[in-house]
């Protein structure tokens, strides 16, 4: 197992749709331990997609506080209510915003296996997976920001959400 460089904000690859797997062989499994290994090496983090480590494939793993989770080609089939908080991203850093989500979400998913299930979750693990599946479609949680503000954890400071994408665009 290795851990992978975490792709920054402003990389195209960010805002490009993953492909979806097609067969679970070894490669995608060694691809889950990797990214395992390095969401762990985060600090903990909640979660990390294929993309934010330069493959551009449908795979997910997380670890909202109850063990790790692997998703490959996860799709929301239902979603209900609604929940504002703050989130953040290891592609940005150090950076958080206020994003609304469902508070609720089912999904379908292949595991490790190859097998198809469904996964169902409310509160901060509906955050994580739709978090995570955004990065699967391009999407990042800067285009949820309600208020369009940023908040920079050590510099304490705010900082406008078009400031945030004109640094990633130079």
């Amino acid at each position: 197992m290795s851990v992978k460089d975490i792709v920054p904000f402003g990389d195209p690859i960010l805002r490009k749709t993953a492909k979806p797997v097609d067969v679970v062989n070894s490669k995608i499994i060694k691809l889950l331990e990797d990214m395992a290994e390095t969401l762990y090496a985060t600090d903990g983090r909640a979660g990390l997609a294929a993309p934010q480590v330069g493959i551009l494939r449908r795979i997910i793993v997380m670890d909202c506080g109850d063990g790790l989770i692997e998703l490959i080609n996860p799709q929301i089939v239902a979603a209900s209510g609604e929940q504002l908080g703050p989130e953040g991203c290891l592609s940005y850093p150090g950076y958080y915003g206020n994003v609304k989500r469902a508070d609720y979400v089912k999904i379908t998913t292949l595991n490790r296996h190859g097998k198809s299930l469904e996964l169902e979750g409310n509160g901060f693990l509906a955050r994580c997976i739709q978090h995570e599946i955004d990065h699967l479609n391009g999407v990042l949680f800067i285009d949820h920001v309600q208020d369009q503000w940023l908040y920079h954890e050590q510099k304490k400071q705010k900082v406008s959400v078009l400031e945030v994408i004109k640094l990633a665009n130079q």
